[in-house]
C-alpha cells in the first residue's frame, strides 16, 4: 500500500505525528527530558476521505501532543500549502505497529499505583477511541529483563531440569501478567512481541563467576530443551489468554554485560532455528513469528544477520530480523532489505537516558528523525522505544548490569504520572 493512502492513514497517524514535529524541531532547548503536564485532549476534527488529524508537539514544550483543530486536508487543487505529493502506484511495508517495551519494572510501578489510577493511565496509553495514545505493539521480556528487580528464568530451581518439569510462569503472575491482562482489556488487538535476555543458568556456559545470569552462551546439549521451553512459554502465556505474535530468540545477543545475558553468535542461532526452535514450534502448531537477532545495525550485527538468512533451512523458519541502534546507522536496516527482500525488518530497542545527560528538544528530534520517521523508511514494520514506565529511580533494575538511567516513556511515583519525552 501507499505510505501516503488517503484511506490507511490511521495506521500512520503516528508516522505524519512525527513529520509535523521534526519541522519544529531546530528551536533551541535546554530543558531536561523532565515532566509535563497531562497535554489536552481536544476531540479529533471531524475527517473526511482525503483527511487525516495531526497532534503537534514542539521542543520548547509549548505544544506538547496537541491536537490541532483543523484536519489536513488532501487535494489536487493548486495553492500555497507545502505539497506532499501522494504516489498511490509505489508501495512499501506494512506498519504494524508504535509502541514500548513492558518491563517487568515497568509492570511493577504500574501495579503499584491505585487501582483507578492504573486504569486511567492504561487507557491514556493503549485506548485506540481518539483518547489515548493507542499505542499497537508491545515487546515483552521473556524472564527476567535487566530493567526487571532481579535475574531471573522460569525454570532455574538450582539443578538442571532437561525435561522441563519445574517449568513456571509463576515469577510473573504476581503482577506482570495481570497487568499485562489490563492492557489487553483495553486494546485486545495489540501486537506483542517476547525476547529473552538469557536461557535458565544451567543450560548456560561461560558466565561471570560471580553471578550467572551474566553472560555466558548456551550449551548445545540444551539446545533443545531450551526449544521446548520456548514452546512452554507460549503454551503457558496462551492459557493465560495472552497470544505473543512473535519471539526474537536473544536480547542483544552480541553483548553479554547485562544482568541477565546471554551471548549467542550467528551461526549459533541459526543451527538453533533449523534444528530446534523452529521445528518445536511447528511441531506444537504455534504459529508465533520468530525474528533473528535483535541489536545493532553495525558490521558485527549485518554479518550475524546475514549468516541467519543466508542458511536456508534457518531462513525456512524466519519472519525477519530485528534491530537496535545502540549503533550502526538506521540506513543499515534498508541495506538488510535490499540482501533479503522477503525478509521483514522490525525496529524493537531504542532508549532515552536520565535528564541531565539529555534533554527533551535533542532527544526528540533525534529519535523523530532515526527511529520515527527513519526506520519505517528503511523498511522497519515496527517502532518500539524502550522502557515504558520507570519509578523517580530509573528502577527497577537489576544490579551489576542493570540500566540505572534508562528514563521510562512515563515516571511513576505512587500514582503520580510525569510523561517524559518517549511519551511524545
Amino acid at each position: 500500500m501507499s505510505l501516503f493512502s488517503p484511506t490507511r492513514w490511521r495506521r500512520y497517524c503516528p508516522l505524519l505525528t512525527a513529520v509535523v514535529l521534526l519541522a519544529g524541531s531546530c528551536k533551541k532547548d535546554d530543558s531536561s527530558s523532565g515532566g509535563a503536564p497531562t497535554p489536552p485532549t481536544p476531540a479529533p476534527p471531524a475527517t473526511t476521505t482525503g483527511q487525516v488529524a495531526v497532534w503537534l508537539t514542539t521542543p520548547d514544550k509549548s505544544a506538547l501532543l496537541y491536537n490541532q483543530p483543523t484536519a489536513l486536508a488532501f487535494s489536487t487543487a493548486t495553492n500555497s500549502d507545502p505539497t506532499i505529493a501522494v504516489d498511490t502506484t509505489q508501495t512499501y511495508q506494512t506498519m504494524e505497529g508504535f509502541g514500548y517495551t513492558l518491563t517487568g519494572g515497568s509492570a511493577y510501578v504500574m501495579s503499584q499505583m491505585s487501582a483507578t489510577s492504573r486504569a486511567a493511565l492504561i487507557k491514556e496509553l493503549f485506548a485506540t477511541d481518539g483518547t489515548g495514545l493507542g499505542i499497537s505493539y508491545l515487546r515483552v521480556s521473556i524472564g527476567a529483563s535487566d530493567l526487571s528487580s532481579q535475574p531471573y528464568t522460569y525454570d532455574d530451581s538450582g539443578t538442571p531440569d532437561p525435561t522441563l518439569a519445574n517449568f513456571s510462569l509463576a515469577p510473573d503472575l504476581t503482577y506482570f501478567i495481570p497487568v499485562l491482562k489490563e492492557i489487553l482489556a483495553v486494546n485486545p488487538n495489540i501486537k506483542i512481541l517476547g525476547s529473552p535476555w538469557t536461557a535458565p543458568v544451567w543450560m548456560k556456559q561461560g558466565y561471570s563467576t560471580t553471578n550467572p545470569f551474566k553472560g555466558g552462551s548456551l550449551q548445545t546439549q540444551y539446545y533443545d530443551a531450551y526449544a521446548r521451553y520456548f514452546v512452554k512459554y507460549l503454551q503457558g502465556m496462551q492459557a493465560q489468554g495472552i497470544t505473543l505474535d512473535a519471539v526474537t530468540l536473544q536480547n542483544e545477543p552480541l553483548y553479554g554485560g547485562n544482568n541477565p545475558s546471554m551471548v549467542m553468535t550467528g551461526s549459533e542461532q541459526a543451527t538453533f532455528i533449523k534444528n530446534n526452535v523452529g521445528p518445536a514450534l511447528r511441531a506444537a502448531n504455534l504459529n508465533t513469528k520468530i525474528i533473528a537477532y535483535d541489536h545493532n545495525p553495525d558490521a558485527a550485527g549485518l554479518s550475524f544477520v546475514n549468516t541467519v538468512l543466508s542458511d536456508a533451512a534457518a531462513s525456512a523458519y524466519v519472519d525477519g530480523s530485528a534491530f537496535h541502534l545502540y549503533g550502526g546507522t538506521i540506513g543499515a536496516l534498508s541495506t538488510v532489505h535490499n540482501s533479503f527482500p522477503s525478509k521483514n525488518v522490525y525496529f524493537t530497542e531504542q532508549w532515552t537516558q536520565a535528564p541531565g545527560t539529555a534533554n527533551f528538544a535533542n532527544d526528540l528530534k533525534s529519535h523523530l528523525n532515526d527511529l520515527e520517521i527513519g526506520a519505517p523508511r528503511n523498511w522497519s514494520r515496527n517502532v518500539l522505544e524502550w522502557n515504558l514506565a520507570s519509578d523517580a529511580t530509573f528502577g527497577p533494575h537489576t544490579n551489576d548490569g542493570g540500566c540505572s538511567e534508562c528514563l521510562g516513556a512515563v515516571t511513576i511515583n505512587g500514582s503520580t504520572v510525569t510523561r517524559n519525552v518517549a511519551y511524545y
